[in-house]
């Protein structure tokens, strides 16, 4: 007998009215509810495992301030979006907003969709929020993010050993006093960049300078006033900056170039990301070059072997970057 919705309603206990709201993807439905009402029209026969036809990018934002400042992640989106169409398949976008009262409703909503794979910008994104992504039936990689307890597809840039690079290079330049300008938003890619640089410190016998890590809004806007304050309060001031992103960098170079600083000859800063506008400054940023649009092209990729062969081992891409020398360093003096 074919399956319908009264009689999923029968083995379900909900009514007819609740479970062709929960089939619909209709708020109002409690998570629980709807989930079960899921499971059951899935286990007999009403709903179908058809084949996928469109990828979903979907966008993570907590506090907004990181994805919504950079240019990184408009060139990510867009090869994201041009590998997809290469590859035969249809995209949209949804962008997730965790702190917005609809978020588990368009969470749930997302898993429904049988006929989407999932590519999730984690970016903003903590463990118990990406561990519900776990539940997902559909093939996911998660972009831009890793989590050692979550067994992700995932592709991303190298972080920690990048930023080494950037802190040897300060020291090979006669740079022992090296500071550190951090955002405010505590991104595990943030993080995995403070490791690099106080690793690296270690590794050359000096020890990291507590009074030398400056916290700004990881903004040009942001680090800009963050940097200005902190010279105006008389804050000491190293011989030479690494700053968790080009944005940082930019702000915290405008700030003290107002102040009568000279850069690099009176403080050297290196940024990451290497955002179009670092060369246009002058000086130009020396930076930490990620190949973005290689990045979107990977998870895409990874993403189809998944869509093709849903037994695929499960991986992690991480991709080396480059350090790219500019203008903004200088030989220490002192």
């Amino acid at each position: 007998m074919k399956v319908n919705i009264k009689k999923i309603s029968e083995l379900s206990g909900f009514s007819v009215a609740t479970v062709s709201n929960a089939l619909s993807n209709k708020r109002g439905v409690n998570k629980d509810t709807a989930e079960r009402i899921v499971k059951i029209a899935r286990e007999h026969g009403y709903i179908r495992d058809e084949k996928i036809k469109r990828i979903k990018m979907v966008t993570y934002r907590d506090s907004g301030e990181v994805f919504n400042e950079s240019p990184f992640f408009s060139t990510l989106l867009d090869s994201i979006e041009a590998e997809s169409r290469r590859s035969g398949y249809d995209v949209s976008i949804v962008n997730l907003y965790r702190r917005h009262g609809d978020y588990e409703d368009n969470v749930r909503e997302l898993f429904n969709d049988t006929m989407s794979a999932i590519l999730l910008v984690g970016t903003e994104m903590g463990e118990s929020d990406a561990e519900v992504f776990m539940e997902a039936s559909q093939p996911l990689v998660m972009v831009d993010n890793y989590f050692e307890n979550l067994c992700f597809d995932t592709v991303l840039m190298d972080n920690e050993d990048s930023v080494g690079k950037a802190v040897n290079y300060l020291i090979e330049n006669g740079h022992r006093k090296i500071g550190y300008i951090q955002g405010d938003a505590r991104i595990r890619n943030f993080i995995s960049r403070s490791r690099g640089y106080r690793r690296a410190l270690w590794e050359k016998g000096i020890s990291p300078d507590e009074e030398m890590i400056f916290e700004v809004k990881p903004s040009i806007v942001g680090a800009f006033e963050g940097m200005n304050r902190y010279i105006e309060e008389g804050r000491r001031l190293p011989t030479a900056f690494f700053a968790d992103n080009d944005m940082i960098a930019l702000g915290a170079m405008q700030a003290l170039q107002k102040n009568g600083f000279s850069i690099p000859d009176d403080i050297s800063i290196i940024g990451f990301d290497d955002i179009t506008l670092g060369e246009a400054f002058v000086p130009g940023l020396t930076t930490i070059n990620v190949d973005i649009k290689a990045m979107g092209r990977l998870a895409v990729r990874r993403l189809v072997e998944q869509i093709q062969n849903r037994d695929e081992a499960r991986s992690c891409t991480r991709l080396y970057n480059d350090l790219v020398i500019r203008g903004s360093v200088g030989k220490n003096k002192e």
